[in-house]
């Protein structure tokens, strides 16, 4: 797993990150005048687990947390959780026959992964998988969109997409692309085995290759108007049916 040091901000995902990982919390940033209960708590939480804590002015969370909205506090945090693609074999091999995969095909929204992020751990997902180029990373953004969800479950960053998914294919994982024009309904195919869900990213969907590397196309039937969904809403929508389907 690679590491590097970033800044991560919003009460969620700070809190997330000492809750759940605080050994990689290096510090926390709190905005002295804040009157908010919550980052009371944070950082009686982080005293509690033996991290620095700062209270610091506005100015200060402003410059670390750049374009995204602080809420008053800020974590320096040394561990950003993508696996590499070395490690899907024993990350599969652990669900025991039920690895269930989300698969981002080029996600370029840093909000709507940090959403997809969300759902998969919602759902209880065996790993969430990207391209290493032409996908958002796990950054501050993605981290506070995920609302704690990105330190909890392995993101893992592929150099091929394509390739990855023929491994998975090895491995005795069924590949389901989600594409508008498919014939086949979601509701239809069995989730209950080892599954990866392919989602395309926001402008053209699945590219070709992935396509062509899915064992099968399917479609979120959509009786109303709108032609397609937001990623992160589909993503929602695919792997809470893989959810009901195993009755968990």
């Amino acid at each position: 797993m690679s590491k590097q040091s970033q800044w991560i901000v919003g009460v969620n995902a700070v809190a997330s990150s000492i809750e759940n990982d605080a050994e990689n919390v290096r510090e926390v940033l709190i905005e002295a005048s804040a009157k908010n209960p919550r980052l009371v708590e944070i950082e009686e939480n982080a005293r509690r687990k033996g991290i620095d804590v700062r209270k610091v002015n506005t100015q200060a969370l402003d410059g670390v947390g750049g374009s995204v909205r602080h809420q008053g506090v800020a974590a320096r945090y040394q561990a950003a959780r993508t696996y590499s693609e070395n490690e899907l074999e024993g990350l599969v091999e652990a669900a025991e026959g039920k690895a269930l995969l989300l698969v981002l095909d080029e996600v370029q929204d840093p909000h709507n992964l940090g959403a997809c992020l969300r759902s998969a751990a919602a759902a209880g997902a065996t790993a969430v998988i990207i391209p290493k180029d032409k996908s958002a990373t796990v950054n501050a953004t993605v981290r506070k969109t995920s609302a704690g969800a990105a330190d909890r479950i392995p993101v893992v960053a592929v150099t091929n997409l394509s390739r990855c998914l023929k491994d998975l294919q090895k491995l005795g994982v069924w590949i389901y692309g989600l594409a508008g024009e498919a014939t086949a309904s979601l509701y239809s195919i069995d989730l209950k085995g080892n599954v990866a869900l392919v989602l395309g990213g926001e402008a053209d969907g699945l590219r070709r290759l992935t396509r062509e590397n899915c064992d099968s196309l399917v479609k979120i039937p959509m009786p109303g108007d709108i032609e397609s969904l937001n990623v992160s809403v589909a993503t929602g929508v695919s792997l809470f049916e893989a959810v009901r389907q195993r009755g968990l």
